[in-house]
């Protein structure tokens, strides 16, 4: 055992571990999770794991007894029922819930849960939805209904409490108000009202972006309206309901409602033991259900209707009465199985494991520091309240800085991630208010964040200097010290802490190994760089196939990417959803006209006639990244082909024309992507991708290094076409491609765009046919090409210019073996150095 290990046994060796449980931790891993050795699963608030163990006996189970329609009087029938019955049992054990007082009601998840009570709640327009800023899209979505019946909505702060002096019980809980949102009050205010108006109050027991545990005291305090708001305004009429959102925080802790009588609360197995999904629950007091109104009746929910008069009488019982249809009870019976393995290890046990990590992360998080001494990582969420949080639960949220203090993108974090086998979660995680509190997010930023196209789960985690989103690492009943320490700590730290021993600015030199400039200007001349190959790629994501010459257009090498796979949905599939794409084989042979493909799915290949009209003569528009590409599609046959090549239904489209230009502004500075007017196919970005030879060798290199210095790992080498360049080119030193401005290729003048930014595409590779994945060469090429911005770079992305070309324009074609002239920065200061110092000689010979 390390030593570092040791320490933290020391202090947390006796809440780490279920020391007094059937199974230790380490067993339990070892035994019903064998599927994670190697992986860091941290992504437990969105779903944690099912046991292997769970499974088996859950299969067993099925296997062993038959199951009926519950809605039937069969003994399979009589079976099911008693299944469901003590399931539901089992739910209101769990949360302490007497059932002369609760009910389960069984639903979807948690969200159908929180939909049934919006859409059933008694609202009118003297009632009030108000909701804390931490809480779930799901839970603000009840809003919507209470809106439009008229009543008013508002998000709160919970600021202070005042407690009773010799009990210690809240007396009082004062609240800042947020905006009140009113709809359709004229509507209702003509109404004759009768009665007191209900008002509902919903937080979550834990906050699924900051990890704080909301003090169950609050059921009380808002029951007794005892709710005073800092401005002075005077609390709702009526009675107040309360509405727990237990999804995150029931796997640790769940609400007890013996202690704290809410009126709903709402939860998601999948959160509790893994399986089964689309399996929820929503338990409610037998008082508040009867307030709920039920409009739509289905087979389950009443005791008899007539087909063709307005006659219904509803079942009585509160589960069957809002139970729509027949439940999934297969799913119901598994219930059992999964209650027993978080029996088997006890609440308080997972709760005191799973906080020992979380603090233990925290911790060391909060203690990192670059080589100049700044912070590493902001961490979100304070026990500043003691109305607002009692403690943190398992969840750890934040982002880090680089040593200047700017901030590193969430994406670019989860991207890293992936490749260390690290599974976590970034962005808002679907709670709006959460976010834009901790991250310091004023209204006028939100809205100019979603007008610059900013949507939940994009690629933008940095805009306008600020976080759009965090990272957030949440842990199960099975994380591991492991997990915790020597896959994610680690991770952070060598990949994101500048230390004196590995100072690390997160942005690579152009330089990246030593050099000397001498002769620099004469070395493409005397040792030659010339173009190596050519590969053109006339299906987007698809193999593409090389050639010693071809012609060149307006959009980049003829035919290259005039084509593309759309799914039935219309979206645009590519070899990161489908990497069997790459197993499609082309050719085009310009004597005869024909795209010839095949792949290994189909017996027999395929023709397409360039210039004819084999297609369907369907023309449409599309759209892809924004830009309206008008495409004409093909016959049944050739979609039938190809979606038997790839597996799934697909189309074939040609492009036809666009207005996709794409706009990259002056460069001034190396390896960075700016504005020109380049017209496009449908490549992602620019018209070419050119791979230096010398570059890819320092690669491999650096990845022969790596296997020496880690004996668990496979030696791994990447030739040029693992990064699907059109162009390869030999000669000169690695990564000078970086500084160069413009290049010349025999007579055809090429300007370049900047890096091009690699993704987890150049890890897949294919052997016999089959296509593997691993995490390089990506992850090494994340240690020294990974430049501020996040971006990781290799290649250059390249324009032709064609209105520069010298000589005769109908000549447009590049040849293998043509020499290659660069224009950089270097070679210019160095061009005018040895002028200046001819100058200088020429002077003193005159002399």
């Amino acid at each position: 055992m390390d030593a570092a290990k040791e320490e933290f046994l020391r202090v947390f060796g006796r809440d780490y571990g279920y020391s007094g449980a059937p199974k230790t931790i380490d067993e339990i891993r070892a035994t019903e999770f064998k599927r994670l050795e190697g992986v860091a699963y941290l992504d437990h608030a969105a779903a944690t794991l099912y046991s292997e163990l769970q499974m088996e006996a859950i299969l067993k189970d099925l296997t062993a007894n038959i199951y009926g329609n519950p809605h039937s009087q069969s003994d399979s029938s009589f079976a099911t029922s008693d299944i469901v019955r003590n399931a539901r049992q089992q739910v209101l054990d769990y949360f302490k819930a007497s059932p002369k007082d609760y009910k389960c009601i069984f639903t979807s998840g948690a969200t159908a849960a929180l939909k049934l009570v919006g859409e059933a709640f008694p609202w009118s327009h003297q009632s009030s939805f108000v909701y804390t800023m931490e809480n779930h899209n799901s839970v603000i979505g009840i809003r919507e209904y209470a809106l439009e019946q008229g009543a008013q909505a508002y998000a709160v702060d919970i600021e202070d409490t005042e407690r009773d002096a010799f009990t210690g019980n809240i007396v009082s809980v004062q609240v800042t108000k947020h905006q009140m949102l009113r709809r359709n009050e004229a509507k209702f205010l003509a109404k004759n009202h009768t009665g007191s108006a209900y008002n509902l109050f919903a937080f979550p027991s834990e906050c699924n972006f900051s990890g704080l545990k909301f003090s169950l005291e609050l059921v009380k305090t808002v029951k007794e309206d005892s709710i005073r708001y800092s401005d002075g305004s005077p609390s709702s009429n009526g009675h107040w309901k309360v509405l727990i959102d237990a999804a995150k925080g029931c796997a640790t802790e769940p609400p007890d409602l013996s202690k704290y009588p809410a009126d709903f609360v709402v939860f998601s197995f999948y959160k509790l033991f893994g399986y089964p999904t689309g399996l929820g629950a929503l338990i409610v007091h037998t008082d508040a259900a009867k307030l709920l109104k039920k409009t739509y009746f289905s087979g389950g929910t009443v005791a008899a209707s007539i087909a063709d008069i307005d006659f219904v009488k509803q079942r009585e019982g509160i589960e069957e009465l809002f139970e729509d249809g027949t439940i999934p009870f297969l799913s119901i019976a598994s219930l059992c199985h999964g209650f027993k393995i978080l029996n088997s290890l006890t609440i308080p046990a997972i709760s005191r494991h799973t906080s020992s990590l979380a603090t233990y992360l925290r911790n060391v998080l909060a203690a990192l520091r670059h080589e100049n001494g700044t912070r590493v990582c902001t961490l979100y969420g304070s026990c500043s309240s003691k109305t607002l949080c009692n403690k943190m639960g398992p969840l750890v949220s934040f982002n880090l800085r680089r040593p200047d203090g700017s901030w590193v993108g969430h994406r670019e974090v989860e991207k890293l991630a992936s490749l260390y086998s690290i599974q976590l979660r970034t962005g808002c995680f679907c709670n709006p208010g959460a976010c834009a509190k901790y991250l310091d997010l004023s209204h006028l930023d939100l809205v100019t964040n979603i007008e610059a196209g900013h949507i939940c789960w994009d690629d933008n985690d940095i805009i306008n200097g600020k976080p759009s989103g965090a990272v957030r690492v949440s842990l199960g009943y099975m994380s591991t010290y492991e997990d915790v320490k020597q896959k994610f700590i680690d991770f952070v730290t060598s990949s994101f802490v500048s230390t004196p021993t590995h100072s690390r600015d997160l942005q690579f030199c152009g330089r990246s190994i030593p050099f000397t400039d001498t002769g620099f200007e004469s070395r493409y001349s005397a040792f030659g760089v010339d173009l190596k190959s050519i590969t053109v790629y006339p299906i987007k994501s698809c193999a593409g196939f090389s050639t010693d010459r071809w012609p060149l257009s307006s959009r980049g090498l003829l035919y290259d990417r005039e084509w593309l796979l759309q799914s039935l949905t219309g979206e645009t599939l590519t070899q990161k959803k489908v990497p069997e794409m790459c197993l499609i084989h082309t050719y085009i042979d310009l004597s005869q006209g024909i795209l010839f493909i095949n792949s290994p799915r189909c017996k027999e290949g395929l023709q397409i006639i360039l210039n004819s009209n084999s297609s369907n003569g369907k023309r449409e528009e599309i759209s892809l990244r924004g830009q309206i590409y008008q495409v004409q599609g093909y016959d049944k046959e050739v979609d039938t082909w190809f979606s038997a090549a790839i597996g799934r239904p697909c189309t074939l489209l040609r492009h036809l024309s666009s207005s996709h230009c794409v706009s990259l502004d002056e460069r001034d500075s190396v390896g960075t992507c700016r504005e020109s007017r380049t017209c496009l196919n449908f490549s992602n970005e620019a018209q070419f991708l050119l791979i230096s030879e010398e570059s890819v060798s320092d690669l491999n290199n650096r990845l022969n290094s790596n296997v020496g210095k880690d004996v668990r790992r496979t030696s791994v080498q990447v030739n040029p076409m693992r990064f699907r360049p059109n162009l390869v080119i030999s000669g000169g030193r690695p990564y000078a491609e970086d500084e160069w401005i413009n290049i010349k290729i025999g007579n055809k003048f090429f300007r370049s765009l900047g890096g091009c930014n690699r993704c987890q595409m150049i890890n897949f590779s294919t052997d016999a046919e089959q296509v593997l994945k691993t995490n390089e060469p990506l992850a090494t090429l994340a240690s020294y090409r990974r430049v501020k911005q996040g971006k990781i770079l290799f290649g250059i992305l390249l324009r032709y210019e064609c209105e520069a070309e010298e000589g005769n324009s109908n000549n447009s074609w590049l040849r293998v073996g043509e020499s290659i002239t660069p224009d950089s920065k270097q070679l210019r200061d160095t061009h005018r150095i040895h002028t200046d110092m001819a100058a200088c000689q020429v002077g003193k010979s005159s002399r």
